[in-house]
């Protein structure tokens, strides 16, 4: 019956239509977290949605062309789960089908930022991105949620408003992992362009120059990931093996109510 189940969902998952637009909606400062609502898929349904999100694992990963730019399948798999999780607690805004993925694990001199439309299927951005000063050299090794530490936080966020800083156009980010990042609006950690991210520093440093816990983007590129990413989406800082990162968010079950939501798979199972 399982197999059954499997093949079923495959066929689903490729008859299934890509896309709703991006919406522009102003989010609210802080993502507003319902309460967990009770998972009632049955066995029988579980079982069917299982097959089907790993399905839409693999199917969208290999759509996206992700093995070539270096995304691990598993980071990949975790930011999905984290992604339908919080879609399923209402956690972001009208913007849900943008997902980006930062993997810390990577050297810094290397792209390590994804930005996904998971609606349509497509990559939008790849791009490099910088970690604290406190959190490493060329690579990211220590993280904190600490005022003051100057390091990177792991977890999820949604994003929030944009504004102009110092850095000029930058976004604002809604840390929603507790003990991970949580902090993160009252320690000024926000999406934002810097001079020090460029291939031009790598050339003359060795490596890519460092924030303060801000995930800086190249100048070129940053106005167009903020507008691709503001209001409500989610983004998943990703550690090193060694980081001993876990999340609520990372719970299977809430996530696959998400996905077989989303994706309209309860009528069908």
């Amino acid at each position: 019956m399982t197999n059954a189940w499997t093949r079923a969902a495959g066929l689903l998952l490729t008859a299934l239509t890509l896309g709703n637009p991006l919406s522009a909606t102003p989010p609210t400062v802080r993502p507003r977290i319902a309460s967990p609502t009770p998972v009632r898929l049955s066995e029988q349904q579980k079982a069917f949605v299982t097959a089907a999100f790993e399905q839409h694992v693999a199917l969208s990963y290999a759509q996206m062309g992700l093995t070539a730019t270096g995304l691990p399948l598993d980071v990949y798999r975790r930011a999905l789960v984290g992604f339908y999780h919080l879609q399923q607690r209402g956690a972001t805004g009208n913007n849900t089908q943008v997902l980006s993925i930062i993997d810390f694990s990577r050297s810094s001199n290397q792209k390590r930022l994804w930005i996904l439309d998971m609606g349509k299927g497509k990559l939008l951005h790849h791009s490099l991105v910088a970690h604290g000063k406190n959190t490493g050299e060329e690579f990211a090794r220590t993280f904190s949620n600490r005022e003051g530490s100057e390091m990177s936080s792991l977890g999820f966020y949604v994003t929030g408003a944009t504004y102009q800083g110092k850095h000029g156009l930058s976004l604002k980010l809604n840390g929603v992992d507790a003990g991970y990042n949580t902090n993160a609006l009252s320690r000024a950690v926000v999406v934002h362009g810097a001079e020090y991210v460029s291939q031009q520093f790598i050339r003359q440093h060795g490596r890519l120059g460092r924030s303060q816990g801000c995930p800086a983007l190249p100048i070129e590129q940053t106005a167009a990931i903020i507008q691709t990413i503001k209001g409500g989406s989610v983004l998943f800082a990703n550690g090193p093996a060694n980081s001993a990162y876990r999340s609520s968010w990372l719970a299977l079950d809430p996530a696959l109510l998400g996905f077989a939501r989303s994706k309209g798979l309860l009528g069908q199972a």
